[in-house]
């Protein structure tokens, strides 16, 4: 195995959630690898940010403006690629409420990002990779919440365990065709999505990086670089698994 593993020359690849956090980071180094990224995201000024960085170092971007929720806009977006190598459904919300006073409608947001979203995505990716006869690679999201549960996270780290479950399913459906389905867990990463909150972030953060062997938070390109891996030739033998770049705050057998 040689660095040429992770060359994407060539690969069409398409990234929800690109305009910004962790899916612009993701976005930005399948560039650099030479990938054609197709970067989606609701946002429109995120979007053309994450595009105009990936164009001015010399890399190919198209954006679709969309919202994951929205099967049809998903299939319009990934059927206009024609072929796909990789998708990585990164898009996501955070939410945090106690169990007693979780309403429907939170429920509800939530599980419609952070679950509905990333199905369509697989669905769509896992059709036209079936369709070209495609040995790609579907990459999700999930997170380390799975793992350590916690105070407020009934409805995110429900979304997530539901994508764990999907991507351990939908690997066992399509392996045999050559396509390959992981999911990414991060622990607590900065990005915009986790830095809302004040003098509470930093608290929250300080506890973090104390709990983690190496000290710090994750960055958004920590968790980029676990992408590029599962999206390249280097994890050819790898699927139906849950790679967790969390720092070392859990280690789950």
């Amino acid at each position: 195995m040689t660095v040429s593993a992770y060359d994407l020359t060539g690969r069409p690849a398409f990234v929800t959630g690109a305009g910004g956090g962790i899916g612009r980071a993701s976005a930005v180094l399948l560039a650099e690898a030479g990938a054609t990224v197709h970067c989606a995201d609701r946002d429109p000024q995120g979007l053309h940010e994450t595009a105009t960085l990936i164009k001015d170092a010399g890399g190919t971007a198209h954006t679709h403006h969309l919202d994951v929720t929205d099967r049809d806009q998903l299939h319009q977006a990934v059927a206009s690629c024609e072929r796909l190598d990789v998708m990585a459904a990164i898009a996501g919300i955070m939410h945090s409420s106690p169990v007693l006073e979780t309403r429907d409608e939170d429920l509800d947001r939530v599980l419609n990002v952070n679950f509905k979203g990333v199905l369509y995505a697989c669905q769509e990716a896992a059709r036209l990779m079936l369709e070209h006869r495609t040995r790609g690679s579907i990459i999700t999201m999930a997170s380390g919440a799975v793992d350590t549960g916690g105070p407020g996270l009934l409805c995110y780290g429900a979304a997530k365990a539901a994508v764990v479950q999907l991507t351990k399913t939908l690997a066992t459906e399509v392996g045999r065709h050559g396509i390959r389905v992981n999911a990414v867990a991060p622990g607590w990463i900065r990005t915009p999505m986790t830095d809302r909150h004040g003098e509470a972030q930093e608290r929250t953060e300080a506890l973090m990086a104390r709990m983690s062997p190496l000290g710090r938070v994750g960055e958004p390109e920590d968790i980029a670089h676990a992408v590029l891996y599962l999206a390249s030739d280097a994890s050819s033998f790898t699927t139906g698994q849950i790679l967790r770049p969390n720092g070392g705050v859990a280690m789950p057998w």
